[in-house]
């Protein structure tokens, strides 16, 4: 988000609580790993499902779905406090529905939790 004023030239506007907006990245961090993963297996069990006699996906579904909703839930939350721009977060939602989107995520969550520059953001000296 970028902060408008009459007086002033454009430039982003700062993070109302720096503590709180790093405990939902953080949050969100640590749902993303598990998610990305309940939705791989939620996949193998799909295949074995028709394949063989297992059926796993009533489980593996049921997981998958409630660590999605947190994840949905999570994001709105770290978009917020951290104000990220739309595009971010929309980003940040696409990574949530592809196979390994999940474990990309939680890299580039790390990096934000540690202070490090996105690969989109010009590094200042």
């Amino acid at each position: 988000m970028v902060c408008a004023s009459v007086h002033k030239p454009r430039r982003p506007c700062p993070v109302r609580n720096p503590v709180k907006s790093i405990a939902a990245v953080h949050r969100l961090r640590l749902v993303s790993g598990p998610e990305g993963l309940s939705f791989i297996l939620l996949l193998i069990c799909s295949v074995l499902k028709r394949t063989t006699s297992f059926n796993g996906v009533p489980v593996m579904g049921a997981v998958h779905g409630v660590l999605f909703i947190l994840y949905v839930v999570f994001l709105a939350q770290a978009s917020r406090a951290r104000r990220w721009e739309p595009k971010r977060t929309a980003v940040m939602f696409v990574l949530s529905v592809l196979p390994t989107g999940g474990f990309f995520a939680e890299r580039m969550l790390a990096k934000e939790e540690r202070g490090e520059p996105a690969a989109a953001e010009p590094a200042t000296a």
